[in-house]
């Protein structure tokens, strides 16, 4: 699966004696295929995923949960797009589990992918079904214990997942879990207080000290954190169908952690107001703070297969089912480019400076290495390869001289 721009978002084929026809035949094969099923896809991804992880040194590894919107380009061409919010909101949704190292925030597989289309929910997870973003989440959860991993999970949330009834459900079934809070009403040194305002008191007590220096836009900021224990003692607010009622359940103690970036004058450039059940033995405030900066990796993910390198949204795959399982391919692209990012070997340095050179990208100075730039120059490199096999190196040298004497001529 290459990097490809807007206007060639179909399968390509690598030069080899096969025709160009021929190897987008059989992709086309292959991606209709009921046989090929999402579980099995899924399974090498697991598998690397569950490699890379049994080498980190951190105690728990991180799995973030998150959904992204598709918009096709060329909606006509679709059978089952599903109406996502109103009449007109038509397309996809893809709900991914991406696994991330909590040792240094490497992208490491994505372990379990949907996709909603107007026939129901797709699934590498027999079983599988449509709902509410955040009903989705503890199925997943459950599921996680099946997948063989050798470290227990960080489940990593943005701040939809701030929700009273959810936090307690899934602290009752034993899961851990890391989220970004609104600025709710919780009880605090035995009284009813907003986060906001805790962080407030947190400040005013010098409770809040440097942790270091982090990525902040085209800058840098200081990381400043502070954390205390609150409790989520109020009744959830539900609505189903409309109606609205309260749901009572236990009081949860969670510890409340307050991430703040600062520039060099002291000013907030950035708040997170966070919540976990994640015991102090497994991990700092400071540590969780970074555990959620990585969050954004998953936000990567979706930017590699939507714009940056896979270019999902042009596919011309008519039905959900193909489409999920192009998904899946090219997610094992993703996921070898990741490796070699991950990598700081000599050799690996080398094939990476490589590749950029064959994507022609231009990346910054203190980022040399980038995913959508190794992505194309992975390309590249196999395509090279392909055709050295497949030619003859004497024919092609004669091209070139040709090529280039008309050139000059």
């Amino acid at each position: 699966m290459r990097s490809a721009p807007e206007l060639a978002a179909g399968v390509a084929s690598l030069p080899s004696t096969s025709s160009a026809f021929a190897a987008t035949q059989a992709a086309w094969r292959f991606h209709a295929n009921e046989r090929v099923t999402l579980a099995a896809l899924v399974a090498p991804l697991r598998a690397v995923g569950g490699q890379r992880l049994a080498s980190s040194n951190a105690p728990f590894a991180l799995l973030v949960h998150d959904w992204s919107k598709l918009t096709f380009h060329h909606p006509q061409g679709k059978r089952d797009l599903a109406q996502l919010t109103h009449a007109t909101d038509v397309g996809s949704e893809a709900t991914t589990a991406l696994l991330v190292s909590a040792e240094d925030g490497s992208p490491l597989a994505p372990m379990e992918v949907h996709l909603k289309t107007a026939a129901g929910m797709l699934s590498t997870r027999p079983r599988a079904r449509d709902g509410a973003h955040l009903e989705q989440v503890l199925p997943t959860m459950k599921a996680s214990r099946h997948w063989g991993l050798s470290k227990p999970l960080v489940h990593v949330i943005d701040r939809e997942a701030d929700s009273v009834d959810h936090s307690r459900r899934w602290s009752a079934a034993g899961f851990k879990f890391l989220i970004r809070g609104d600025d709710r009403s919780v009880k605090w040194s035995g009284e009813s207080r907003l986060l906001s305002t805790i962080s407030g008191e947190l400040k005013r007590q010098g409770k809040f000290r440097h942790v270091r220096e982090v990525s902040y836009h085209d800058g840098t900021a200081q990381l400043w954190v502070a954390e205390t224990s609150v409790i989520l003692h109020r009744p959830a607010k539900k609505n189903v169908h409309g109606r609205r009622y309260e749901k009572a359940g236990r009081p949860l103690e969670l510890r409340y952690i307050i991430v703040q970036l600062r520039d060099e004058l002291g000013v907030v450039l950035a708040e997170w107001m966070l919540l976990s059940n994640v015991p102090p033995a497994w991990a700092t405030a400071a540590e969780l703070a970074s555990c959620y900066y990585w969050r954004w990796r998953i936000e990567s993910f979706f930017k590699l297969l939507k714009g940056h390198g896979q270019q999902l949204e042009h596919w011309q795959q008519e039905t959900g089912p193909a489409v999920a399982r192009r998904v899946l391919v090219a997610a094992m692209a993703c996921v070898t480019v990741w490796h070699l990012q991950a990598e700081e070997s000599a050799e690996a340095l080398e094939l990476k400076s490589l590749l950029v050179r064959l994507s022609g990208r231009q990346t910054k100075r203190s980022r040399p290495h980038t995913a959508p730039a190794l992505l194309a120059g992975l390309w590249v490199l196999l395509s090279m390869l392909a055709l050295l096999e497949h030619c003859d190196l004497d024919r092609l040298k004669t091209l070139a001289a040709q090529i280039r004497y008309q050139d000059t001529g």
